[in-house]
């Protein structure tokens, strides 16, 4: 059986040092797991990943580039 996936991402408004939680939960894969708070911080989603036997994956959040609309 393959293990699950957590995905997340920092938030964008939250700066270091900041003292809130920088992470949001993006999707979970291959478990039952729910998650309900909005924002989350890195040390309790590792926790929350090792429990569960799942593989946490931090997405790049493309910083200060800007998105780009493909034209047909």
């Amino acid at each position: 059986m393959e293990k699950g996936k957590i995905f997340v991402r920092e938030r964008v408004s939250i700066g270091e040092g900041a003292k809130k939680p920088r992470f949001v939960v993006v999707g979970v894969a291959g478990t039952d797991l729910k998650i309900f708070a909005k924002h989350i911080r890195r040390m309790e989603i590792e926790q929350i990943a090792q429990t569960i036997d799942a593989d946490l994956i931090i997405l790049e959040a493309g910083k200060g580039e800007e998105n780009i609309e493909d034209e047909d």
